[in-house]
């Protein structure tokens, strides 16, 4: 059975939200961030990187908070810049 998906205003799936949401202020959490997304998403923090990583090319995000989504692909281009730069060596 597949949910109804609810939006935010913006136009964001509010998952969507509440994953940008938390990845903007996981660092204020008492807890490991692992121990957080489990207890915030009911995931593991695998999978809750592979809907991060997807959410980040999706315009939708962008308007939602560009900051952080500029901020995050930034990272994940050096991250994968070093994976190939390793990979010639």
């Amino acid at each position: 059975m597949s949910e109804a998906m609810s939006f935010t205003a913006a136009g964001i799936a509010e998952r969507d939200a509440a994953i940008l949401d938390f990845e903007d202020s996981w660092f204020t959490s008492s807890s490991p961030k692992d121990q957080a997304i489990m207890e915030a998403f009911g995931c593991s923090s695998a999978r809750y990187y592979q809907q991060l990583n997807a959410l980040l090319d999706q315009p939708e995000a962008l308007a939602y908070k560009p900051l952080l989504v500029k901020r995050l692909r930034r990272l994940r281009s050096q991250r994968q810049a070093a994976r190939s730069a390793r990979r010639l060596h």
